[in-house]
């Protein structure tokens, strides 16, 4: 069943058709405007549809009715001016204050028709088959059925039962050691990571962040002013020799993203180390810490945090779903505090029956349960993506960050990165979505980018098929692009 029924929808156009014609002029102030029943014969409707579309204009003010007189346009409307087109630079933008101007200057990705893709290796999309919709069903409905003496806004750091949930969950998924009142819910990690920049940083601070890295954090950090170092990333994670002194350091040291790297135990403590010594703080973003597929999990960096300084963000988009926006941060404990005050000026708390949901789940172990389903499941289409890959294109193309996490770096040794634009765009014409590394490279970054093109490859929202269709396309792609490119 669609969102309005018929006549709903009907009525809108109506409506904002005759703003259009107000607005170009068709339709001058004081204008006699249709008759309903000459409108309804024209759009096909019934004359009480029409009928609430000038009700609604009238309440408005677009159109002017008066006992026994035609409706007109009202006569002080005039028609607008022609709309400028649209331009990203910030300077275009009058009446904005220092962080709008710098929101406004950031580039945003051009729209995708992902509906139009036959197989599409979007990275962060998990799959609808793997929602829980039972166990969830019946948490919610239990959330909502149970009794309250009143409805009132609930506590800013989110739920006190979620809390408890979590202070057992992370003790027993990753070693964390916390109480609950340093657990702050948010509404997504990318709250989170908001969150700690508008309370951490003053304009011009420093923020050191892989290099590649999360693009959107990279924009919430300028956003707030700060300057933004990138750090380069091997095969141990973030390098840690020589860091700069900054006020913060962004890291996903348990998978970093997107090479998919763990950090290691000598940078870990490099890393404690250099906050110490500057006075800095560390956000841990462990996106997808749950998921490793050869060893357990990997305890977390505040784990080893003995000085209080590292800020641990999780969040639950990559085990139940994106669309809850549910995530936590462990904050030190003489920060839990400010970070309270801070979230209920934001959006006063997080919503209340999801976080009762989650905390069901947590307390009668069906969390974990789904956990270690979805844990083998995404291992099977690990092995069926690198299975193709490996049969596919064998040496021609180098596998990084496939120990862990949804998704892999597939560095295509056979195509410049010159193409990866003409590469991108082919496939999507041919119904493949895949997305290039070079957008998560810091574009200010002195140091030289790969030579070759990459790919980041998410597998969690496909099954096995799908996979290995996907892999031959993109065969016949890239065959594509080396020979447009041969030309």
């Amino acid at each position: 069943m669609s969102e309005h029924p018929l006549p709903v929808r009907l009525t809108r156009r109506i409506c904002q058709s005759i703003r259009d014609r107000i607005a170009s002029g068709d339709l001058a102030p004081g204008a006699q405007v249709p008759s309903t029943r000459a409108l309804a014969t024209e759009w096909g409707a019934s004359r009480t549809t029409v009928t609430a579309a000038y009700d609604q204009l009238i309440a408005e003010g677009y159109l002017e009715a008066r006992q026994g007189a035609a409706t007109r346009v009202a006569p002080l409307l005039s028609p607008s001016s022609p709309r400028p087109q649209h331009s990203s630079r910030a300077e275009h933008v009058g009446g904005l204050s220092a962080y709008g101007q710098r929101v406004a200057a950031f580039a945003i990705p051009a729209d995708v028709d992902r509906e139009a893709l036959a197989v599409d290796f979007r990275y962060g999309d998990i799959a609808g088959a793997d929602f829980p919709r039972l166990m969830w069903k019946r948490a919610i409905t239990a959330a909502l059925l149970r009794k309250r003496p009143s409805l009132r806004y609930g506590e800013p750091c989110g739920s006190p039962r979620l809390r408890v949930a979590l202070q057992g969950y992370l003790w027993r998924a990753r070693a964390i050691r916390c109480e609950p009142d340093q657990i702050v819910i948010v509404n997504g990690s990318q709250q989170g990571i908001d969150l700690c920049a508008r309370l951490l940083l003053n304009r011009a601070d420093g923020v050191l962040m892989e290099d590649p890295g999360y693009g959107l954090a990279r924009q919430v950090f300028q956003a707030a002013g700060a300057d933004v170092v990138p750090i380069p990333v091997d095969e141990e994670g973030m390098k840690t020799d020589g860091l700069p002194p900054a006020r913060l350091a962004y890291t996903t040291p348990s998978h970093q993203f997107p090479l998919g790297a763990v950090m290691s135990a000598a940078r870990r403590r490099d890393l404690l180390a250099w906050a110490e010594r500057s006075g800095g703080y560390v956000i841990e973003d462990d996106y997808d810490g749950e998921y490793r597929f050869d060893v357990s999990p990997i305890p977390a960096l505040q784990v080893l945090d003995d000085a209080r300084r590292v800020i641990y963000l999780g969040t639950v988009s990559k085990i139940l779903s994106p669309d809850l926006r549910l995530g936590y941060l462990v904050v030190p404990e003489a920060m839990a505090p400010v970070f309270a005050r801070a979230k209920r000026l934001m959006d006063r708390h997080t919503t209340g029956p999801e976080q009762e949901a989650l905390a069901d789940l947590i307390e009668n172990g069906a969390y974990e349960r789904h956990v270690r389903r979805i844990r083998r499941r995404n291992g099977e289409r690990r092995a069926a993506l690198l299975a193709a890959l490996a049969d596919t294109f064998g040496n021609d193309v180098m596998i990084v960050g496939a120990a862990a996490g949804l998704h892999v770096v597939v560095w295509l040794n056979m195509v410049p990165r010159t193409l990866e634009e003409m590469l991108i765009a082919k496939a999507r014409a041919a119904g493949l979505g895949i997305y290039a590394i070079g957008s998560l490279f810091d574009p200010a970054a002195a140091a030289p980018k790969p030579a070759a093109a990459g790919l980041v490859m998410g597998y969690a929202s496909l099954d096995e098929e799908a996979i290995r269709r996907g892999v031959r396309l993109l065969k016949q792609v890239i065959d594509d692009v080396r020979a447009a490119g041969a030309r």
